[in-house]
């Protein structure tokens, strides 16, 4: 069984998929990307991480990671090793006490793990093969365009002080929501507003 690491692209709503996510993992040496659907809870456990957003209690992920760091326990790495009727299954390695372990777990749960344990991701060969997309070079002007369509609000109808004033007010909503995927976007939305102006 052939090992390819990957990396997370990032997470992407479907208004197919009724509230689920769909985590995209990138080849670091190919051209494939691999897209899992997650469910919402976990893709925000994930974001979380990714955005360094901690939240006020620790959500199950970080409790994990609580527990094992109290009892010496090592997350090695995380590997998707099966697909079975378009359901993804993966592994946590990890080890205790000089002891190494194979623990059975969902993807969206192991890879929530690996992001908070600095843990490498793994797919075998054999899924990446037949669940993998290869990568199509864009043409010139198509990625601009799809960055332009991502960010949301159209900035040509506020002025930047009205939009920098509703942005940080639907931050602090989100915030207060516990809606810390959207708040990490916002903030990030934020952030590119005051590096343009």
């Amino acid at each position: 069984m052939r090992k390819l690491q990957v990396d997370i692209l990032g997470l992407s709503t479907s208004p197919h998929t009724n509230g689920a996510y769909a985590l995209i993992l990138y080849e670091l040496e190919g051209k494939r990307k691999l897209p899992i659907i997650i469910g919402g809870f976990e893709a925000q456990a994930i974001a979380l991480k990714l955005e360094n957003i901690k939240p006020p209690r620790p959500f199950t992920h970080d409790l994990f990671k609580n527990i094992a760091d109290a009892f010496h326990l090592h997350v090695n790495e995380i590997i998707i090793d099966e697909l079975h009727n378009e359901t993804f299954y993966a592994k946590v390695i990890c080890e205790v006490n000089g002891e190494v372990h194979e623990i059975d777990a969902r993807p969206s749960d192991a890879i929530a793990i690996a992001v908070r344990f600095n843990a490498p991701l793994f797919v075998t060969e054999e899924i990446m093969n037949e669940a993998g997309i290869k990568e199509e070079q864009k043409e010139e002007g198509e990625e601009e365009q799809a960055a332009q369509e991502t960010q949301g609000v159209s900035a040509s109808l506020l002025t930047p002080d009205v939009l920098l004033e509703e942005l940080q007010s639907d931050l602090n909503d989100a915030i207060s929501n516990e809606n810390y995927e959207e708040a990490a976007r916002l903030r990030d939305e934020i952030s590119r507003l005051k590096s343009s102006s």
